[in-house]
């Protein structure tokens, strides 16, 4: 059963009639086809009408969808021969961080990323996306192997924030995410990150410090949740709609301000609605971000990621 966001309740009403239209027709002769086909182009319209305007609140909803593709749905469609890779040769495997060896359109690549889980028992097995620093050790330990043999990275961030529990903290948290972000920056090969859902704080830069940042359309990418924000400003979550207005966290806003490179456009409706579709846009774009870097050597990859990076924080300085 499809889930719908508080937003879209006129358009599951219309899907309901559809769907309460074609079960009344599985179960005789009438010919119902043209009041399917005007319900179908009422819901299409509607859904263009309220997904060309949402409101940054509306886009932390679909980037939280239940049903939005994951890391493991990317894996699936977009690489082949992935062999996954766990541990990080200290602790322990975590869960919620997921990566490996594969073949991207016949490219060897290492591709690291968050896992949110689909149902209770997987999100519990992943934590929700939220990892441990055991997590960034092991993504670490991945990117540092890609740069020894070479290979092109991709990273898949979907994380509402680093594992906050005392026994993270014990096991250095803060370290764990500094040491992953330096990574980032100083591996010679290069490094592409995609937001596809939640960019949450640094337990999301840990993984997106890349040579070529991209959201996909109704992701979102901040330094605090909006309701987290919301408790620390008003003392209440429930101002987490204005504090969403505050963050500048779409795609939109963070394009603009020179935070990312690329927006991915998602099917109309949200990438959920079609994960196919949504994997081979994803896929044209990574190609392309890919093949501006084939021509360069190692040091040249990795300067031309921290000069990106220092140059925002001269532009902060100067704003």
């Amino acid at each position: 059963m499809a889930t719908y966001l508080e937003f879209e309740k006129p358009i599951a009403e219309l899907d309901g009639k559809i769907a309460e239209l074609k079960h009344v027709a599985n179960g005789g002769d009438i010919n119902i086809a043209d009041e399917v086909s005007k319900l179908q182009s009422k819901t299409e319209k509607l859904l263009r009408q309220t997904y060309a305007k949402l409101t940054p609140w509306q886009k932390t909803l679909v980037a939280r969808h239940p049903e939005r593709p994951h890391f493991h749905d990317y894996v699936s469609a977009l690489i082949s021969d992935f062999v996954p890779l766990a541990g990080d040769r200290a602790f322990a495997d975590d869960r919620a961080i997921q990566g490996g060896l594969g073949r991207f359109r016949g490219r060897p690549v290492m591709i690291i990323g968050h896992e949110k889980g689909s149902d209770t028992q997987s999100r519990v097995r992943h934590n929700f996306g939220m990892a441990k620093p055991e997590g960034y050790r092991k993504a670490i330990r991945l990117m540092e192997l890609a740069g020894r043999f070479g290979l092109p990275i991709i990273t898949l961030v979907d994380t509402p924030g680093a594992y906050p529990g005392v026994e993270a903290e014990a096991r250095g948290q803060a370290e764990a995410i500094a040491r992953s972000i330096e990574t980032c920056l100083k591996v010679e090969v290069p490094l592409i990150s995609v937001i596809i859902g939640e960019g949450g704080s640094g337990g999301a830069i840990a993984l997106a410090a890349g040579n070529h940042v991209i959201m996909l359309e109704h992701s979102v990418y901040s330094v605090i949740s909006p309701e987290g924000c919301a408790s620390i400003l008003w003392r209440s979550a429930e101002q987490a709609k204005e504090a969403a207005e505050a963050l500048k966290l779409t795609a939109e806003d963070l394009k603009q301000l020179g935070i990312i490179d690329e927006i991915v456009p998602e099917p109309l409706g949200g990438a959920h609605r079609s994960r196919a579709d949504m994997a081979v846009r994803l896929g044209e774009a990574l190609e392309t971000a890919l093949a501006r870097f084939d021509n360069l050597g190692g040091e040249d990859v990795r300067r031309q990621r921290r000069d990106k990076f220092l140059e925002m924080g001269r532009q902060g300085l100067n704003a």
